[in-house]
């Protein structure tokens, strides 16, 4: 096979707008893109070294082997075109939708006598399209047209009206339809009538549909057929009690659509609420992949486009929870298909802000059910961490580690341990700085980390020796937390150099929860609401408590002792036996200097009594003064 010499294919572009497929060695596509300028556009691939600084792009120029691209007379083309082909080749590059499911709609046929059926292909056909509605509760749409069926009467059979059959079918007999099929039945107008009701309903234009409803049945009341009035008046009270249980979404009366993600790693939710009339219709649930390193404004725009491809009605008005590409020329898009003004805006406050916010939540909620349904609910963290880290494995066993130096000869260090996403206290371990002098956090992480890894390595070697021993320190992690950031990070990886260890490290530093790893130039920023921030904050929170309980406690055991050790003549084993006798200094304080003669004699009592009056205790004083 040829050698493609892309440089040359590059000055072959032209700058009109269009589409360029990205391809790998196998030809494979691997990314779809549209541009104002295809010459600008891809030549940035190769050129632009600022572009290729975005590790995403860097990853994809690596597979790229060939690139197509097809011209179109605008944007707009280019747009659709886009669509298309991602929907057509799927890239891994490209955000897409997780899978091929096709969302039920309801359907009212293009027909004299149109019928009302659920469908889940959208054609132009010239037929009316009401949804989508949610793809795993078809029971829903079957309720929903069940529903239509007793107030409008709609028929649902197949065959073709000619109003000559010598009776109806049964749907006549239950209410279910007004049989046009006979020539006695409804009239053409009649279902006309019928139809508008239905469509009305479906579009959520219930309150107008209610004033047109009593006005009928005031008038056949008056006309004294209170047969038809009847059935009108139950008619209402089965729209009034629909009416009632859907929920206000927004004072006014507009049309609109409302969307916004949730991302974790490589997946991501979208969400849409669709509101007509000024109430909330529905909502839905879709789930994205290839959405990794990418914001959520790019997400959203690559959502957008996918879901209105297909959608067969449109709003007035489109909000999004942030900025998105191309937000100008989506909207002329939109406006093209509707044939009529289409508005894409992001709120800033009131209650078409709140709208927005519930859907974000919405989103992140269900995201957050369904990772938790495939790996478990402490998974999804450990899901999101592998994705965000590029990690080869999901890191089941994490480290943290942390210093705590307050005070000069007392500095500690902690390490914890979580395992699949929990505290496993069993192996938290304590340092007491043995070797670092001075207030130096460098050299005494890196003093905690050479012991905790020589641990390790004899441990292995008695192991491997078969020595009867308990895997304690042998068990290594699969990701090292640092409290800090760069440069705390390297001084980590200096102690796993020493050693020959492999194993991942990262830096979490605390006022920004910037996450520091080696191969990143910069810092990485993780979703503030996703749980792989969550739980390496909870691990380095835990790894900070544990290392001031420790101090904590080595300081007060100071203070307990600095008396005595002041003391001439009374050693470490005479301290101990005068605390372990009194309990505390303060109840050696108040002994008798004959109580202390009997531990330590009766020239030293005089002199630890001596001492201790000329010396009081100053946290009686701290007291008495609160």
């Amino acid at each position: 096979m040829a050698q493609i010499d892309l440089h040359e294919k590059l000055k072959l572009i032209p700058a009109q707008p269009g589409v360029y497929l990205m391809k790998d060695a196998l030809g494979r596509v691997i990314y779809v893109g549209k541009a104002a300028s295809l010459r600008s556009r891809v030549r940035q691939y190769f050129q632009d070294s600022g572009y290729l600084e975005n590790p995403r792009i860097q990853h994809l120029m690596s597979k790229i082997a060939d690139f197509d691209y097809v011209a179109t007379d605008n944007e707009v083309e280019a747009l659709i075109l886009e669509v298309n082909l991602i929907k057509r080749h799927r890239p891994p590059y490209n955000v897409r939708m997780a899978d091929d499911k096709a969302y039920p709609y309801i359907k009212l046929t293009n027909e004299p006598f149109p019928k009302i059926v659920m469908t889940r292909k959208v054609v132009r056909d010239g037929a009316r399209y009401f949804g989508p509605y949610p793809y795993h509760e078809p029971k829903l749409v079957g309720r929903t047209i069940r529903t239509i069926r007793k107030l409008f009467k709609l028929r649902t059979c197949t065959i073709e009206i000619t109003r000559d059959l010598p009776r109806p079918c049964l749907d006549y007999y239950i209410g279910q339809c007004t049989a046009p099929c006979v020539a006695w039945g409804a009239t053409a107008e009649q279902y006309v009538e019928q139809v508008r009701q239905a469509t009305a309903f479906l579009e959520g234009k219930q309150q107008d549909l209610l004033d047109d409803l009593r006005r009928q049945m005031q008038e056949a009341a008056e006309r004294t057929e209170f047969e038809r009035a009847a059935q009108l008046r139950d008619q209402v009270q089965v729209m009034e009690a629909i009416y009632e249980r859907q929920r206000i979404a927004s004072t006014g009366l507009e049309d609109r659509d409302v969307a916004a993600v949730a991302q974790s790693g490589d997946v991501a939710c979208g969400q849409m609420f669709f509101i007509r009339t000024g109430r909330v219709q529905g909502q839905e649930h879709f789930l994205l992949v290839g959405t990794q390193g990418l914001t959520r404004g790019q997400i959203l725009s690559q959502f957008l486009k996918q879901y209105y491809e297909d959608a067969p009605g449109l709003p007035r008005e489109v909000l999004v929870q942030d900025e998105i590409e191309d937000q100008d020329l989506l909207a002329t898009w939109l406006t093209r298909r509707r044939g009529g003004p289409v508005s894409v805006e992001v709120p800033q406050r009131g209650d078409r802000r709140r709208l927005v916010e519930l859907a974000a939540e919405n989103a992140a909620l269900y995201l957050h059910q369904e990772r938790a349904r495939t790996v478990g609910p402490e998974g999804v963290a450990l899901k999101e961490l592998q994705e965000a880290l590029r990690l080869d494995v999901m890191p089941f066993r994490v480290e943290a580690y942390d210093i705590s130096n307050f005070q000069a000869g007392e500095a500690v260090g902690s390490l914890i341990v979580f395992e699949g996403g929990r505290p496993k206290k069993s192996d938290y371990r304590r340092f007491k700085m043995k070797w670092t002098d001075g207030p130096n956090d460098y050299a005494m992480l890196q003093e905690m980390l050479r012991r905790r890894f020589a641990q390790a390595r004899d441990e292995q070697e008695r192991l491997d020796k078969d020595e009867p021993a308990k895997p304690k320190w042998s068990i290594l992690p699969d990701l090292i937390l640092i409290d800090g950031g760069k440069g705390q990070l390297s001084a980590a990886r200096e102690v796993l150099f020493e050693y020959n260890q492999s194993i991942p490290a990262i830096g979490l530093a605390k006022q920004q929860e910037l996450v520091f790893t080696p191969d990143r130039p910069e810092p990485l920023v993780l979703p503030k609401d996703g749980q792989a921030l969550r739980l390496l904050q909870r691990a380095r929170d835990e790894a900070h408590r544990f290392a001031n309980a420790y101090h904590q406690k080595l300081r007060e055991r100071r203070i307990v002792f600095s008396v005595l050790d002041d003391i001439r003549g009374i050693g470490e084993k005479r301290k101990r036996d005068l605390i372990r006798h009194f309990g505390s200094v303060r109840q050696i304080r108040q002994a008798s200097v004959e109580e202390i003669a009997a531990v330590i004699g009766p020239k030293l009592a005089e002199r630890v009594a001596a001492y201790l009056r000329d010396h009081p205790d100053v946290r009686v004083k701290d007291e008495a003064l609160r």
